[in-house]
């Protein structure tokens, strides 16, 4: 339970116009309350419709991440391995799979609210870490969520969220590993296809 309600940390973040327009942190602020505002207010979100959910994150988080890095920094030296249409699969099946994660966690939303952890960027910085921490709303123990971002020609682009200290990235890393290790790319691109449907 813990760990999806720290993925919803991977919702709360803007489309790529307001990218452009803001700072990274107060680019999270912003979308972080008008997304748990969303949520508070959608009562089938809250009983869990994964499709309104799937439509939230769809709308409000894939502009503004970059899915090709991310797949890239989980595939490590596998990377090169792939072929470009390989990598292109890779990276939608990866999509869908992060997608499905983010959209459960946002359909489990219970109440939990976000402290914005105080931000500091250089002139001229462009790769930085936004750090929050989300308050159960059950007084239980709060749960570290940072942000990488890096910008581009097209804003800021989130590339890795750490939970608790741990790298969605890296934390994949090993499956895809071991997956092309056993199988070659095509089967790490058929585990993530069957896992996808199921």
């Amino acid at each position: 339970m813990k760990i999806f309600l720290a993925l919803l940390g991977g919702l709360l973040i803007s489309t790529s116009g307001m990218a452009q327009l803001v700072q990274p942190d107060i680019l999270i602020r912003n979308v972080t309350n008008e997304v748990l505002g969303i949520v508070r207010k959608d009562k089938e979100i809250q009983s869990g419709d994964m499709n309104k959910a799937m439509n939230l994150v769809e709308t409000r988080v894939l502009p503004i991440f970059d899915f090709t890095r991310m797949t890239q920094l989980a595939m490590g030296r596998d990377w090169r391995q792939a072929d470009a249409a390989q990598q292109k699969m890779l990276t939608d099946e990866f999509r869908t799979l992060l997608i499905r994660t983010y959209s459960k966690a946002l359909a489990e939303y219970k109440n939990q609210s976000i402290d914005f952890k105080p931000f500091a960027m250089k002139t001229g910085d462009t790769d930085v870490t936004v750090r929050t921490q989300i308050r159960q709303s059950d007084a239980g123990q709060p749960i570290e969520l940072d942000y990488a971002l890096e910008k581009s020609a097209a804003g800021w682009k989130v590339y890795d969220i750490e939970i608790a200290g741990i790298s969605i990235v890296t934390n994949y890393r090993d499956y895809f590993s071991s997956a092309v290790r056993n199988n070659g790319v095509d089967g790490l691109i058929k585990a993530l296809q069957t896992k996808n449907k199921s």
